[in-house]
């Protein structure tokens, strides 16, 4: 139905590990089913599980359907991404 690919890592900013998850799919004909917040909700429980402090991720401003998802999930931020 979907999966969740996180990356646990070190940080400059913090003395617990931080968790990126840095992919997150589900299958079209699934979406909007809750498989989404399953996801994300299991990747919380591994990164308290790992007693990481941050878990964080990117999505792109245009993708509404998965921003509404993400506001009840995660508080947005003021970051701008930079990219070479």
């Amino acid at each position: 139905m979907g999966f969740a690919h996180l990356v646990l890592h070190k940080s400059t900013w913090a003395t617990t590990d931080c968790c990126y998850l840095e992919d997150l799919y589900v299958v079209p004909q699934y979406r909007g089913s809750g498989v989404a917040k399953q996801l994300v909700t299991r990747v919380y429980a591994e990164a308290d599980a790992c007693s990481v402090g941050k878990v964080y991720w990117h999505t792109q401003e245009f993708n509404a359907p998965a921003r509404s998802l993400y506001d009840t999930l995660a508080r947005r931020t003021s970051l701008v991404v930079y990219r070479r």
